[in-house]
């Protein structure tokens, strides 16, 4: 059964139907949540709910994008729906505090530095960094998109990349002995 099919079946509401999808996606979703949210059950509540908010508004799904990446959206607000609802979500900066920072991108870590490494220091990130690192860097939206996720403006959004950046490149090199990478 092909993908259209599939999804046809769900607007139907057809339980094997959203079964199958949900067997399809589950997993996927799951580390999506896992990214934002540290407490595994937190995670799976937001997956959870985000498929049955899928699922009653699958009538609201056009395929201009794939299904996955619709679904993926919902996963990451229900994650930080639930950041917010459990109050571990950042203040907001106000942005007459905000310095103003150049975009540098000169940094690099230590060639024997994995990805598995840096997704560790990540989710070590204070939550107000951590969130837009996650939205920046490993989701690939641009500061426009995370200021509209988050409700804050587009300079609280680069601000906090770059030092949520400079945090993560400071605790690579600690993790690397100083090796000044």
């Amino acid at each position: 059964m092909s993908q259209i099919e599939l999804i046809e079946q769900c607007k139907r509401n057809d339980r094997k139907a959203q079964l199958h999808l949900y067997r399809q996606y589950c997993e996927g979703m799951f580390v999506v949540a896992s990214r934002f949210l540290k407490h595994t059950p937190d995670a799976e509540d937001a997956m959870q709910e985000a498929f049955v908010n899928a699922f009653q508004k699958i009538d609201q799904y056009n395929a201009e994008v794939s299904f996955g990446a619709w679904l993926k959206k919902i996963v990451i607000n229900k994650s930080l729906d639930k950041l917010r609802t459990k109050q571990q979500y950042y203040l907001s900066i106000d942005e007459a505090q905000l310095e103003v920072v150049a975009d540098e991108d000169n940094w690099q870590t230590s060639d024997e530095t994995t990805l598995e490494e840096v997704k560790t220091e990540i989710e070590k990130l204070p939550d107000k960094y951590r969130v837009v690192v996650i939205l920046f860097l490993l989701e690939g939206y641009d500061h426009q998109e995370i200021s509209e996720i988050l409700d804050i403006s587009t300079t609280a959004s680069r601000t906090q990349l770059l030092r949520g950046k400079k945090k993560l490149q400071q605790a690579l090199q600690k993790r690397n002995h100083g090796t000044g990478y």
